[in-house]
């Protein structure tokens, strides 16, 4: 059975307390942008909003559309872009993890079934592929290239990341550079996008966007290795989707990596079996738990995103000192302070 991370009062309350402060100071600004996403899933034909609204209505942090609202107020943007913008990259995000999905075959997101296990892949796929055409839209209404050329890379780095992973899932040759690689592309882009659009439709400046990307990518790294050691070490409750779904599906990632260069050979024939023939059986993933704190694996990941956060944070450093930037650096903090 898979090691509980435990919350202790005090990160709790930190962990809870930072995602108030950013839900608080954006709060008028998110409601525009959930109205906005609502209005923008709508269609003619009525599985599209249904199944987008499954996931949607499912919840997650939108921490994603919270970063670019922060960084757009922090420099004391008052328009309107910033919203449009906002919506979008939560139709990327949202549209992402339909994909996501169903080259998983997974059946639980946020502690609900999946949209691919209630309508199925093909209907999944195709409502995703409508999500991202509505963030492309509202990428042209912010009436800007530069935003359309940071939110078109990002999308294709994306899928970049995701081909990626194919190539590294059940290989247990994959380097620590290689899983950088897919977690940099997969999750730190739209990160770094949304921080970075954000800064850019308040027009203070290359060197303050560039401090922005710098942050939600950084940031972005730590939230997957955070991410990637709550798949082994978290309860289900806590998680939102099946605990050790990454060991089941044979994905390599940084802690499984770690414990493979440490292992025997003994070792790397639990490993091969299990991830790369995928032949499981049901006390698999609590030795595979074991192997992975007898090499350290699980501290070690923490470790690294620690590393990630304090990069993110340093980033901020030179942008306005305000309670918008304080509230982003609380959220490096709910980030790795969630593993505990």
């Amino acid at each position: 059975m898979a090691v509980v991370a435990r919350l202790s009062e005090s990160k709790a309350g930190r962990e809870a307390n930072a995602l108030d402060r950013l839900n608080e100071l954006c709060a008028a600004d998110l409601a525009r942008v959930n109205q906005l996403i609502v209005e923008r899933m709508q269609s003619e034909v009525p599985l599209i909003p249904e199944l987008a609204g499954h996931l949607v209505a499912a919840g997650g942090k939108r921490l994603r559309p919270l970063l670019t609202i922060a960084s757009a107020r922090m420099f004391g943007y008052e328009g309107r872009h910033h919203i449009g913008l906002a919506a979008a990259v939560e139709f990327i995000h949202t549209a992402t993890l339909l994909h996501d999905d169903v080259v998983d075959e997974s059946d639980l997101r946020r502690g609900r079934q999946t949209a691919n296990a209630v309508w199925g892949n093909q209907a999944s796929v195709l409502v995703g592929d409508f999500l991202f055409s509505r963030a492309f839209r509202l990428m042209v209404e912010s009436e800007s290239l530069e935003v359309l050329d940071i939110l078109a890379n990002a999308s294709a780095v994306i899928a970049e990341g995701e081909v990626a992973q194919l190539t590294t899932a059940n290989d247990l040759s994959t380097s620590e550079e290689a899983y950088l690689f897919v977690i940099r592309s997969k999750t730190a882009a739209l990160f770094a996008a949304a921080c970075e659009v954000g800064g850019l439709v308040a027009g203070p400046g290359s060197e303050a966007t560039d401090a922005l990307d710098r942050y939600g990518a950084n940031l972005g790294v730590a939230f997957q290795l955070v991410d990637d050691y709550l798949d082994y070490a978290a309860s289900q409750d806590k998680l939102g989707k099946e605990v050790g779904d990454d060991f089941r599906e044979g994905k390599i990632t940084l802690p499984v990596v770690l414990a493979m260069r440490r292992g025997n050979e003994a070792e790397h024939a639990f490993w091969r079996r299990t991830l790369e023939e995928c032949e499981q059986d049901g006390a698999d993933l609590e030795n595979a738990v074991a192997l992975l704190h007898k090499h350290d694996a699980l501290d070690d990941t923490l470790i690294r995103a620690r590393g990630y956060a304090d990069t993110a944070r340093a980033a901020l450093s030179t942008l306005p000192d305000n309670e918008f930037r304080a509230a982003l650096e609380d959220v490096v903090d709910f980030c790795v302070d969630r593993a505990y």
